[in-house]
């Protein structure tokens, strides 16, 4: 999309407002520099005129230490200018970055259902990154650049009227060819970065499935289809860099022609007796520092391009609006203890004309434990998802503790229902920060108590450095029962209203089942509890049944009384021990 001038104004002052007094010390630096760039030839010239008619040597000394003076603190500002403007930009950047992972992290299901990790990663850093120096630097050099071809004109107009007026029209002439090609490149580079985008997504999912492509031989496929990514990366960017080129073209044509200019107008005003060898300096030095503020304004021309490109992608992305709008209800609209849940006509689909889910209604009353039973593909996981609002019902609705979860606000939902799933998110971080998701909060003490009740006192008191000792990144180096009794101490630190379970037990050796079957008695204790069972085994300890089969009920009841049912679907499961009906 292309950006307008209003939404790069918002975006700076957004940005940059924040960190006013660095940027207020950026312009003052660049009027510093400026003023001393347009000193220096003045100090050389009176040093060449001064030479000719004979000054006292004393005079050329300080000439020229007062223009090696000049050149040490225009360098010192440079300098200063480059340490300041790049904190100004990774500030904001890392602010930005930081304003579109919480953005992104408030969409729903569907959003990051379209689109692969590595492309988010690539939009989130990659764009950030080609903003840095639009945030740091790029107004404050265009507007120092600017002041620099002014006071140069201006200087030179004083000299001689005539010089002044070909260097204004010159000027005039760059900034006009300069203009004309500043959106030569912007739809190149967004092309480039979207490409950049897919092989960030491609190498994201060949990584996280490496193992099954080595088992089954598809290495040559996957290095051909990276190849191929990468040849149209490499298209595209070739495109992108001829087209940026275009513009240094243009510059290269505009420095020839003012370093003729220059020559020309110098020798022709010298030999006609209007100007002295110094002033037919001062003009040459003067047209050739205007090639400082061009190639300035080129080089941020073409950042001015990336940064079009990269933003015009980061307002598409932060415009994106979340389907699941914010409740406005907050934790203490929940009552305290175990939360009760109802279903009433609920449907969903995950796209239209597949309904996943269709008119459930259920009451699981509060402090009972429901056990949900269903084929794979029955919809089990997407109950649990719509009651957490990962997604939206397109009919009914979810309700938690006598609330509809829509009137809830995100972090209140989430702070009264603790999940468990199979597959365990373990960070590369400290026992600590795994258990209180970085949490600096939580004492030591609660964290201990958590992970005693989880059954892991002993495995903890085994780490060399308790609470402070790393764990690989996935959890390598635990055991997949050890990873699961983990994820039972993060849900018994915050003390949910309900706890949702995904086969606590599956996969397991006896001894190790036997620790998870004492965790989760202790977190079902006091609760509500769904567990989503795939061995019938598991759904002992349970008060009630559901078992789905195509998005409707196709069963429920107490189990104690559907299990004393001949007739019952979960009476003949139980007498024929028929599991593998429920994978």
């Amino acid at each position: 999309m292309r950006v307008t001038f209003r939404q790069y104004r918002e975006f700076l002052a957004r940005y940059l407002w924040p960190q006013w007094p660095r940027v207020l010390l950026l312009v003052v630096l660049l009027l510093v520099s400026v003023a001393l760039q347009l000193v220096g030839p003045q100090v050389v010239r009176y040093f060449i005129d001064g030479a000719l008619a004979g000054a006292p040597l004393a005079a050329l000394l300080a000439a020229g230490v007062g223009f090696l003076a000049v050149g040490l603190v225009q360098q010192i500002c440079t300098v200063a200018v480059t340490w300041v403007g790049e904190n100004v930009g990774w500030n904001a950047t890392n602010r930005l970055r930081a304003d579109l992972t919480r953005h992104c992290l408030g969409l729903e299901m569907g959003f990051h259902h379209e689109r692969t990790p590595g492309e988010l990663i690539e939009r989130i850093d990659g764009d950030a990154t080609a903003l840095s120096n639009f945030f740091s630097q790029f107004l404050l050099k265009v507007v120092g650049s600017g002041l620099l071809l002014v006071g140069v004109v201006a200087v030179v107009t004083a000299e001689d009227w005539r010089a002044g007026a070909a260097l204004a029209l010159f000027v005039a002439m760059s900034a006009l060819a300069l203009a004309r090609s500043r959106d030569i490149a912007v739809e190149a580079v967004r092309e480039e970065r979207q490409v950049s985008a897919e092989l960030f997504g491609f190498l994201e999912e060949r990584l996280a499935g490496l193992d099954d492509l080595r088992a089954n031989g598809a290495g040559p496929y996957a290095m051909r289809r990276f190849w191929q990514v990468m040849g149209r990366l490499f298209v595209r960017g070739r495109h992108a860099s001829m087209r940026r080129s275009l513009v240094w073209l243009i510059t290269l044509g505009l420095f020839t022609l003012s370093s003729v200019l220059a020559f020309g107008l110098g020798a022709y005003l010298y030999l006609a007796g209007a100007i002295t060898l110094g002033t037919a300096y001062l003009f040459f030095q003067y047209t050739e520092l205007l090639q400082s503020p061009l190639e300035q304004l080129t080089s941020e021309l073409q950042d001015l391009q990336r940064a079009a490109a990269s933003l015009g992608r980061i307002v598409e992305l932060s415009q994106i609006d979340s389907r699941l709008a914010e409740g406005s209800a907050g934790r203490e609209a929940l009552p305290d203890g175990p939360l009760a849940v109802r279903f009433e006509a609920v449907d969903f689909a995950y796209a239209p004309g597949k309904p996943v889910i269709e008119q459930l209604s259920f009451d699981l009353p509060a402090g009972q434990v429901l056990g949900l039973l269903g084929r794979t593909g029955s919809g089990k996981t997407t109950l649990t998802r719509l009651l957490l609002r990962l997604w939206e019902p397109q009919a009914g609705s979810v309700r938690l503790g006598g609330l509809d979860v829509a009137s809830l606000t995100a972090a209140a939902l989430r702070e009264r229902v603790g999940v468990v799933t199979q597959d365990v998110q373990l960070f590369h971080a400290s026992v600590r920060d795994n258990v209180t998701f970085f949490d600096a909060t939580i004492p030591d003490e609660r964290v201990r108590e958590a992970l005693e009740r989880a059954e892991l006192g002993s495995w903890l008191a085994g780490l060399p450095r308790g609470l402070d000792s790393e764990l690989a990144s996935g959890g390598r180096g635990l055991s997949a029962g050890e990873a699961q009794l983990l994820a039972f101490a993060r849900v018994l630190l915050k003390d949910p209203g309900l706890v949702i379970l995904d086969e606590p037990s599956s996969r397991l050796d006896p001894a190790t089942e036997a620790r998870i079957e004492r965790a989760v008695h202790r977190l079902l204790a006091g609760r509500t509890g769904i567990i989503i069972a795939h061995r019938l085994s598991t759904v002992r300890r349970v008060d009630r049944i559901l078992i789905l089969e195509g998005g409707q009920i196709l069963e429920a009841g107490p189990r104690a009384a559907l299990a004393a049912d001949p007739h019952s679907r979960f009476a003949r499961l139980l007498a024929t021990d028929l599991e593998e009906v429920l994978v």
